[in-house]
């Protein structure tokens, strides 16, 4: 198989093989990211793609679920992604759904119509990092893009009929940006129709921007109780009907199958942790993390 460093999976979707059918990050700006500090953006020869397709087949013949790597797969243009799938399929033929991960704007070159194609050709499933939905807050990160650009390319994919996980990044604002980047993301997510809506926690992981700036004093991140008050208040502000994960240093399972109903559940639990957890010991774990 032809992985090109760091191989990153989403940890709550089913398991299922691997494909690289891109490197690295088409924008690998994020000032909270060092995922593909190292890894130049390019498309993966399509003569990888057969060989490796080949060797699934060989593993996995009647697999019907596969996620495209890298970390941002949907940057290829239609036609690109159209060949790929088409040529999965030869390999794998009971494939049904094909996840990646992507950034929002990878939705932009692409019409509805395309995007009804490659969903009718297996491409059912897109993680959406979107991080914020505060304009503030991603344009101080760095993201590439804005809160109408989330709102815009998720309902073309909803039209199309593709499903979208979307992320909130607990904590990337800092402290002067916290409420706004709480509020403002709750509301727009609330306008969107994601499939999943997962959290997690910012760290300042070495090679970043945001490290950079917190190392000159100008970046201010939260305390361990800061990011629970930040989540709690993101929360209040999303009304949503679907899964909610959570992916946090703290040893609370906040995650539900059905948010709409336990939302005052799951902000009662936060209360609960706000103000009992050991805040020290939650510091210490998160100090201690070198990578996702």
């Amino acid at each position: 198989m032809h992985y090109t460093g760091t191989v990153y999976r989403n940890p709550y979707a089913p398991p299922s093989p691997l494909l690289e059918i891109t490197q690295g990050c088409s924008h690998n700006r994020c000032k909270f990211c060092n995922m593909y500090a190292d890894v130049k953006f390019k498309p993966s020869p399509m003569e990888w793609i057969e060989e490796d397709l080949a060797e699934i087949a060989s593993i996995y013949p009647e697999t019907t679920r596969l996620q495209l790597l890298s970390a941002d797969p949907f940057k290829l243009s239609f036609t690109r992604l159209n060949e790929i799938c088409d040529l999965i399929h030869k390999y794998l033929p009971n494939i049904e759904t094909m996840t990646m991960a992507a950034r929002v704007d990878n939705v932009c070159d692409k019409s509805v119509e395309e995007l009804k194609i490659l969903r009718d050709n297996g491409i059912v499933e897109l993680n959406l990092g979107a991080e914020s939905g505060d304009d503030e807050t991603l344009k101080s990160v760095n993201k590439g893009y804005g809160s109408k650009d989330i709102l815009e390319q998720c309902d073309k994919l909803d039209k199309a009929g593709i499903r979208y996980w979307l992320t909130f990044l607990n904590g990337v604002g800092g402290k002067p940006l916290t409420e706004q980047h709480a509020v403002n993301s709750g509301k727009i997510f609330s306008q969107t129709n994601p499939m999943v809506v997962g959290t997690g926690g910012l760290v300042l992981f070495e090679g970043t921007g945001l490290l950079a700036l917190y190392e000159r004093g100008k970046f201010e991140p939260l305390s361990e109780r800061g990011l629970m008050e930040e989540l709690k208040l993101f929360i209040e502000n999303l009304d949503y009907d679907g899964p909610f994960i959570t992916h946090h240093t703290f040893s609370m399972d906040l995650n539900s199958p059905d948010f709409k109903s336990n939302k005052s559940k799951i902000l009662k639990n936060l209360q609960y942790g706000i103000d009992n957890l050991d805040m020290d010991k939650l510091a210490e774990i998160r100090n201690n993390k070198r990578g996702l």
